[in-house]
């Protein structure tokens, strides 16, 4: 090759060296300029420090302004892990009363991007959270030696009682999907995990505000960068005003002790619960600080399951508090009247099939079989239903007539309480028994459903809502817990009327027989001095002890408030939910008890039911 050719050639080797040398130092500085934030952000560390302004968290109070949920001062160590190198840990860890192992531990967790997402070592990371005044005025006066390690102020709910601990739910501190889910929240920030803590969060929490802090080449803070023209300010969360009277949530949780159950009572004009009692509970006060997580891990592993809300979240056979649903459909569908009698020989007897009842006067019209709790009355209208093919062509076609006219009674399907974790409960549907019984089947098959036994499942809430409805003579609001929101508004879905399918007067005869039953039926125990109560029993099947259930709402033609009991293993209906369901009715009404109710209040309060090996 010629010489020439040779210098030519390395020539252009050199050149395309060149080109790629300046070719990759582009790019680099696009990485760095544009792409990467390492240099800007040590950079802003060491002239801007931008602090965090948290907002106070709304504050909770029951219907007559009684303070129930509020905030106290609480505080967290942040540290900056670029800026803590040469840290005394001995004098840290002396002062925060730690041990050097703990500290090792937690700067390991910190640096953890699994445990701390967003981590980065030029911006605070919370050290030790929740630190309480006591504790952080120790602190504050050494914070001066521990360069890296600042103070960040912060709030703790309180709870002023403990009652309500179901309703008003807790506050934690946030996980990762929490993080990922909204950019609102970054590590260490707190969320509502259960209530209406968790279910008006958006309401509660606030607005954060924040303040960038000039500081000078040695990390002090010379002041507002700017005077101050780029810091926003903190907005506190709104208020909430809940329909809960504390009096009567008292009551309730003192009469539901020793037991498994619910009581959930809803003023029948705006479906505000009153109260909502679920059994066993336990204190919220102990769902704070930084004993949370070992608290709610304790709770957990109670076999009685005390976080579960058995109001809303426990699906029981409703039993005979069920029957006022059939007395109301099978009048409305013309398979009953007013004055139709069905005979009862101590059950039901067709075909060869008994359903057993208690002993009454025989064959018995509707109103008294609603006073009396007839099984056989309320079997015969479903038998009559299910088998009239004339009007519906169909034992299916009947049975899906039977289902809408519950669904639009508010069973079946989440009513839209608003709080976390409401069950729908059961209401079967023709698809389900033409699986069940490979299309073999009629209305002996399912008998048991006329009572609220078999396949029906309801929650207290629901059946609360019954009464609500049947007191409202055919419709209601959906059940809530908020009242009203400070500077807002609660959501119309829970001031729109919900109406049935059912005549407003097929209700005159259904409430004329639950007054019956106060009167001279099941209910006696509810028939209060001055007091028109309305009710029905409910002794619904178990496999172990019956379940004892009570609705019933007062006074009878100008409603206040509408309730349901329900406590497991507690037999016949007048044996726990009549008694109980009275008491709410009259602390209620009066504003107090009569010294003979307290005394009532108080046996009851201190009967025990024993649930298997656990005695409560």
């Amino acid at each position: 090759m010629a010489k020439g050719t040779i210098y030519a050639n390395r020539k252009y080797v050199i050149g395309v060296i060149a080109v790629c040398i300046v070719v990759i130092y582009t790019i680099r500085l696009l990485v760095l300029q544009l792409l990467s934030d390492d240099y800007r952000l040590r950079a802003d560390s060491n002239a801007f420090r931008k602090e965090i302004q948290y907002p106070s968290r709304g504050l909770i109070k029951d219907r007559k302004g009684r303070l129930l949920v509020y905030n106290e001062p609480s505080y967290n160590i942040m540290v900056v892990m670029q800026e803590q190198q040469g840290v005394d840990t001995a004098a840290l860890c002396r002062t925060l009363g730690i041990t050097r192992e703990w500290y090792a531990k937690r700067m390991q967790e910190i640096k953890d991007p699994a445990k701390n997402p967003g981590y980065s070592r030029y911006t605070p990371q919370i050290f030790m959270s929740q630190i309480p005044p006591e504790e952080y005025s120790v602190f504050s006066e050494k914070l001066f030696r521990f360069r890296g390690f600042s103070v960040e102020k912060r709030t703790i709910r309180h709870y002023a009682t403990s009652l309500g601990a179901h309703i008003l739910g807790d506050v934690g501190e946030v996980n990762r999907a929490d993080i990922d889910s909204d950019a609102f929240y970054r590590p260490g920030d707190y969320i509502g995990k259960l209530g209406i803590e968790r279910s008006y969060e958006r309401e509660l929490r606030g607005e954060k505000g924040i303040r960038i802090m000039l500081r000078d080449v040695r990390g002090r803070t010379k002041g507002h960068y700017r005077d101050g023209a780029f810091d926003t300010g903190a907005r506190p969360g709104k208020d909430l005003i809940l329909g809960l009277d504390l009096e009567l949530q008292e009551l309730a949780e003192r009469l539901l002790e020793g037991k498994l159950g619910a009581i959930v009572a809803i003023e029948p004009s705006t479906g505000e619960i009153l109260c909502m009692a679920s059994a066993p509970t336990y204190d919220p006060r102990i769902m704070t600080g930084r004993d949370r997580g070992k608290n709610h891990a304790m709770l957990a592993a109670d076999p009685m399951k005390p976080l579960l809300n058995r109001a809303i979240m426990g699906m029981y056979p409703p039993g005979s508090t069920f029957k006022p649903t059939q007395a109301l459909l099978g009048l409305q569908e013309g398979i009953i009247d007013k004055n139709i009698s069905f005979p009862c020989s101590h059950g039901f007897n067709y075909k060869g099939l008994h359903l057993g009842c208690h002993g009454h006067a025989s064959p018995i019209p509707l109103v008294p079989a609603i006073g009396t709790s007839c099984n056989a009355y309320f079997c015969w209208n479903l038998q009559r239903m299910f088998s009239n093919r004339r009007k519906y062509g169909s034992v299916q076609e009947a049975m899906t007539r039977w289902k809408d006219h519950l669904v639009a009674m508010g069973f079946g399907y989440k009513l839209g309480v608003d709080l976390p974790g409401e069950r729908r409960g059961m209401i079967p549907n023709a698809d389900y028994y033409d699986k069940a019984y490979n299309k073999r089947w009629n209305a002996l098959t399912v008998i048991s459903i006329s009572i609220g036994q078999g396949e029906v499942t309801a929650t207290p809430l629901q059946i609360a809502n019954l009464s609500a409805t049947i007191a409202n003579r055919g419709y209601y609001y959906i059940p809530h817990v908020v009242q009203n929101i400070s500077d807002g508004q609660i959501d119309t879905l829970y001031s729109r009327p919900h109406y049935t399918q059912i005549d407003r007067r097929y209700y005159d005869c259904v409430v004329e027989g639950m007054r019956r039953a106060v009167l001279s039926g099941t209910c006696r125990g509810a028939n209060l001095p001055e007091i028109e109560v309305c009710g029905k029993t409910g002794t619904a099947q178990n496999r172990g002890g019956d379940h004892s259930a009570f609705m019933g709402f007062a006074p009878m033609n100008n409603p206040k408030i509408a309730v349901c009991v329900y406590v497991e293993n507690g037999g016949f209906g007048a044996d726990f939910g009549v008694p109980l369901g009275a008491l709410i009715i009259e602390k209620y009404i009066n504003g107090r008890l009569s010294p003979d109710s307290e005394r009532k209040a108080e046996l009851f309060q201190h009967r025990r039911i024993t649930y298997g090996k656990y005695a409560r």
